[in-house]
């Protein structure tokens, strides 16, 4: 698997729109928001797309930018899993992905250059929940394109806790 890409199981099971939207769903090791994650799927549902889960990945400073993540992948490969499942009960199809960056917005920064998306839908953290806080939610408001949406979730809608636990 790499780090920089990962092809997703649950893409070769269902079969891909031709021109249905794309829809990114950045989430981090901070946790991921079941709530948001519903909402993302049915978008993708009701507009015959793909969702694009992306996990981005922190990668410290005194590191090089292409080091090896093993904590990291122990909780991205879980909880891609989850989304992939998810996805897969709703028949979405998926097309996953890792981005590194050194901070959360600077890999977000990256995936915006670098994918091709119609719409993003992102968690914006309640309390200690999952979800990026209001000056990154600010900054993708400023600098993405296409269309935006922004979930605030109850603090409770927490997937990671579930998957840490299985």
């Amino acid at each position: 698997m790499s780090w920089l890409r990962r092809e997703s199981r649950a893409t070769a099971t269902l079969e891909r729109p031709k021109d249905g939207k794309r829809i990114l769903f950045p989430f981090d090791a901070h946790g991921l928001s079941s709530t948001a994650l519903d909402a993302a799927l049915r978008l993708a549902r009701s507009q015959g797309g793909t969702l694009v889960p992306v996990f981005l990945a922190r990668v410290p400073l005194h590191l090089p930018l292409d080091a090896a993540l093993p904590r990291q992948s122990q909780l991205a490969v879980p909880m891609q899993d989850a989304v992939e499942q998810r996805a897969t009960k709703a028949n979405v199809p998926v097309d996953s992905r890792i981005e590194r960056g050194r901070s959360y917005r600077h890999a977000l920064r990256q995936t915006i250059e670098h994918e091709r998306f119609d719409m993003i839908v992102l968690a914006a953290a309640a309390g200690e929940g999952p979800g990026f806080g209001a000056s990154d939610v600010a900054w993708l408001l400023a600098n993405a394109p296409g269309e935006i949406v922004v979930l605030r979730p109850a603090p409770d809608t927490d997937l990671t806790h579930t998957i840490r636990e299985s």
